[in-house]
């Protein structure tokens, strides 16, 4: 197994921690656009981020965002397939990306995002619902349904439901003040049977397992975002980052990280290790060179 740097600094993940339970990395991930490049910039993979992670010590907040999205080259909407990359989707890559990439950064807290059918809306989904095998949406890869192998389905019954824990009055108020054309929206459940739906839970599912305060790496706030396919780009950016902009300052209120020394030395670096795929394209490329 290689171990990849993806911003440029060797860091173990304890040294991102803060001097209490919990470390600086907030995750968020997309799916198919407009959400996955809406996150392009907060990518730790140059391949990914335009040569730039911009994540770090995000506008001096002292939290590291993170970003994780799969691409679809070749593709054209309105149904972009299952893409390639991290967060495919797929069932069962979704699942495996998922506890590869908690386990990595131990998020302090989880933004998932998604497309929404709706043209403009920026909608928080007050929760997630399990449900049995059968009733999943096929996707678009062979076994096409989470199987009972996946540990979300061993974890949770079928009907469970499990809540957004954003500010979601917040940042509804703050998108729809500060983002033109833009509908924040919000409903009780996603009663959605697809992706969407699958990787919301998730999110909520890993906040429950890790909110205690004496859970080993706290988790403060997770929850899921459909964003409408028809807004612009700028529109969809502007909308992320008034979303985070409002969730580092939720988290600054309910106690969680503020900047301190040991994150400090983190920022701007991550060390990531994977059997699949490199996260790192070009980083990856140097290190093969460096081995001849």
């Amino acid at each position: 197994m290689r171990r990849v740097v993806c911003a440029g600094l060797l860091v173990s993940l304890a040294s991102i921690a803060s001097a209490n339970n919990f470390t600086n990395n907030i995750m968020i991930t997309g799916y198919w656009p407009p959400t996955n490049n809406m996150v392009r910039d907060f990518s730790p993979n140059p391949d990914q981020n335009n040569g730039q992670w911009l994540g770090g010590n995000w506008e001096g907040r002292g939290y590291n965002i993170y970003s994780y999205f799969p691409e679809f080259p070749g593709q054209t909407g309105p149904s972009w397939g299952k893409g390639v990359g991290d967060f495919e989707v797929d069932y069962q890559k979704t699942s495996a990306d998922w506890h590869r990439i908690t386990d990595q950064i131990k998020p302090v807290a989880i933004i998932t995002f998604s497309r929404a059918q709706n043209n403009f809306e920026w909608r928080l989904e007050g929760g997630n619902r399990m449900y049995a095998e059968s009733q999943w949406t096929p996707d678009y890869q062979a076994p096409t349904r989470p199987g009972s192998d996946l540990p979300i389905m061993q974890a949770l019954a079928p009907g469970t439901e499990l809540f957004s824990t954003l500010p979601i009055p917040e940042i509804m108020a703050n998108v729809g003040a500060q983002v033109p054309g833009v509908n924040p929206t919000t409903v009780p459940v996603d009663n959605g049977r697809f992706l969407s739906n699958f990787i919301g839970l998730h999110g909520n599912w890993y906040h429950e397992l890790n909110n205690d305060p004496s859970a080993e790496y706290r988790n403060f706030a997770a929850g899921h975002i459909h964003v409408g396919f028809a807004m612009s780009p700028q529109q969809a950016l502007d909308a992320t980052l008034v979303t985070l902009r409002t969730l580092t300052d939720h988290l600054d209120l309910i106690g969680a990280p503020a900047p301190s020394s040991a994150a400090a030395l983190a920022l701007g670096g991550l060390v990531l290790t994977r059997r699949r795929r490199p996260l790192c394209g070009r980083e990856q490329e140097r290190v093969e060179q460096s081995s001849r």
